[in-house]
């Protein structure tokens, strides 16, 4: 059976909000099947990186910051948003030296994720930098107010294991990580 042919049709599309942050739009679909679907709702994000970072020795770099959709201070991993035009690795770097101060080490890409494709229209690349160093000082957006943190592996898989990580963007590379790269070694 070809998923292709069973495509939804979209036979209207409306915006109902476009922001920087924020764009919403309401469509009106056909399903294979003739039935009409008068609203459907989807949110438009560019694409995201984070990235597992580990120093030279063997530190973890990870960021805690204050969440306001959930009201929680959160630990995560470098993370931000491809800027129009950049490639997801140049992203990747540009986020973990804007936000940690560390850069330098070699790199791979870890996964390619979905936030939610029921109703989200970006991915989230994920990347592993091995063997960084602190370069320079952080440079954060104007909105971003965050503190780097250096954790050993067992202190993140301890947060893993216990919740304290919650984001699952970040949940789901840093367990990647733990049961095949880490495994491996």
């Amino acid at each position: 059976m070809n998923n292709e042919d069973k495509k939804w049709k979209v036979l209207d599309r409306e915006y109902l909000i476009k922001r920087p942050w924020l764009t919403a739009r309401r469509d009106k679909l056909e399903l294979p099947d003739g039935r009409i679907m008068d609203e459907y709702y989807v949110l438009e994000y560019p694409d995201w990186v984070n990235v597992i970072a580990i120093t030279k020795e063997g530190e973890f770099v990870m960021e805690r910051q204050y969440r306001h959709g959930l009201g929680v201070y959160s630990t995560e991993l470098p993370c931000g948003v491809i800027e129009k035009g950049e490639e997801p690795i140049e992203a990747a770097k540009r986020e973990l030296l804007e936000e940690t101060g560390y850069s330098g080490g070699t790199w791979s890409k870890l996964m390619i994720l979905s936030p939610n494709p029921g109703s989200m229209s970006n991915m989230a690349h994920c990347f592993l930098a091995l063997g960084v160093e602190k370069t320079s000082e952080q440079s954060l957006d104007e909105n971003e107010e965050l503190t780097v943190h250096l954790m050993s592996k067992n202190e993140v898989k301890s947060l893993l294991d216990n919740g304290g990580i919650c984001q699952a963007l970040m949940v789901a590379p840093l367990y990647r990580y733990f049961s095949s790269i880490e495994q491996n070694k």
